[in-house]
């Protein structure tokens, strides 16, 4: 947050799912979390975007209107089992969470263009001074777990989108 790096990568993290008194889905500290938490103590409003098959439910700032959180992830009876489309944040941070929940064998194309269009409003309406994109590789092609169907192009499109806004950028993947 200080200018020395244009882009910041965390190659070991992403831990999503951890939450302040519990562990939980494989990560016992949520790192995207403490991140988060320092980025507020430079920048007004963070948006957190996660891109991982799972909603991210350890990464839900339910109640603060400093954080906004997109969670584009897998449909139905499916672990966490959190992120409906009605879970959209409390008190003050009504309004804060946005959840696209997603059929399996989605495809690149349909992807990108659900993923442009509810960042690019997001971006508009919330005005982030940072961002924070997931990448889980659980939504590719090929994950016997996920079964969303993106490719690598498809999760690259997404980090080269988000760059292309200008905005400072941290970029998560477990």
């Amino acid at each position: 947050m200080d200018g020395h790096a244009d882009i910041a990568i965390n190659w070991a993290g992403g831990l999503h799912h951890a939450k302040k008194r519990e562990a939980s889905g494989f990560c016992y500290i949520n790192d995207i979390v403490l991140g988060i938490l320092e980025m507020l103590r430079y920048v007004p409003r963070v948006l957190y975007i996660d891109i991982d098959c799972h909603h991210g439910d350890g990464v839900a700032f339910y109640t603060t209107d400093r954080v906004m959180t997109c969670s584009i992830h897998k449909f139905g009876e499916f672990f966490p089992g959190t992120g409906q489309l009605s879970d959209r944040g409390r008190g003050k941070g009504r309004g804060y969470a946005v959840n696209i929940p997603l059929k399996d064998g989605i495809t690149d194309e349909l992807y990108r263009s659900v993923f442009e269009l509810v960042i690019d409003k997001i971006v508009e309406v919330f005005r982030p001074s940072a961002i924070v994109l997931q990448c889980g590789a659980d939504s590719l092609s090929g994950d016997k777990l996920g079964e969303l169907n993106l490719t690598m192009h498809g999760h690259a499109h997404c980090v080269q989108y988000v760059r292309s806004k200008n905005i400072p950028f941290m970029l998560v993947r477990p």
